[in-house]
């Protein structure tokens, strides 16, 4: 599966997902905004502000529009195809979508959802967002996005890792979202010293998980490469030497995979600098679940 940007080039597919997701919830009275839409007015919001498109074997399966507004990234038009749900789509959708807007200076992300479908309320519940506004039919949420913070280079990204390391506890999951090679493992080495484990953290590619004991009686590293996992109950097959109850659990590769590990979750987004020898990150965390609510980032 791919999530990239696109532009006005793509309005054909991008309205094809949208008329296909939106075709297949149930009739609302009044109707969604999105069977207004035409193959002109999406080529025109694109080209305004852009979108992203998910394709899975490369068929378009995924879409949104990207609407700025002031300090506000809303999210318009989400959908994903019923073929494809259940697949992770969504989910690459919303990383992908809290990304752009990172990276265009938004200091939130905004949906409007209808009341009528709670099952889509929860969904964004689910990723961190909270209903701000509600006004029948709609209601809107809103995800404030973390401060950015800038590793310059390595030693930078496993400081970072042993700050964050100092407020988790047993039965904290993190999820590590980033390119190959933006740095995730080398948080997690960071990350391991300042929980005291024993180590060498090296990327479990291979071998999948490794479990690194304390030695300073806390809880023990699980760390996970779920690049290869096709879901949730894969891990069962792992046969850890650890719970990930009494552990500290991070995953790598695991958005759309391991959130259903855990309630609540430490969301670690790292994105690479601009040039092709520029080694600096910036790294974003945000709390997501009651975890986090109790104790905020």
């Amino acid at each position: 599966m791919t999530v990239l940007p696109v532009g006005p080039e793509a309005a054909e597919d991008v309205l094809a997902v949208v008329r296909e997701a939106f075709g297949a919830r149930p009739v609302l009275d009044p109707p969604a905004d999105a069977s207004a839409e035409t193959l002109e007015s999406v080529r025109l919001r694109l080209a305004d502000h852009g979108g992203l498109l998910a394709r899975l074997g490369g068929e378009p399966v995924g879409a949104l529009l990207l609407d700025p507004v002031g300090g506000t990234m809303f999210l318009r038009r989400f959908g994903v195809v019923p073929a494809a749900q259940g697949r992770g789509v969504a989910q690459a959708l919303v990383e992908a979508a809290l990304q752009a807007a990172s990276e265009r200076g938004a200091a939130e992300v905004a949906v409007v959802a209808r009341e009528e479908l709670p099952e889509t309320v929860r969904f964004w519940e689910r990723q961190g967002f909270e209903v701000t506004a509600k006004h029948s039919p709609y209601v809107e949420l809103r995800r404030v996005l973390a401060p950015v913070k800038l590793a310059p280079d390595a030693d930078a990204m496993r400081a970072l890792g042993a700050g964050v390391a100092a407020r988790l506890r047993a039965g904290d999951l993190v999820l590590l979202v980033g390119d190959l090679g933006a740095g995730k493992t080398t948080f997690t080495q960071g990350l391991g010293e300042g929980l005291g484990v024993r180590g060498p953290v090296t990327s479990p590619t291979f071998v999948i998980a490794r479990v690194h004991p304390s030695e300073v009686d806390g809880p023990p590293l699980v760390h996970v490469d779920a690049y290869r996992l096709g879901g949730l109950e894969e891990l069962d097959d792992l046969d850890l030497d650890a719970s990930l109850d009494e552990a500290v659990t991070v995953v790598e590769w695991g958005e759309g995979i391991a959130e259903g590990l855990a309630e609540s979750r430490l969301e670690v987004r790292i994105s690479r600098g601009d040039g092709v020898d520029d080694e600096s990150r910036t790294v974003q965390v945000t709390g997501v679940g009651p975890r986090w609510d109790a104790e905020p980032w």
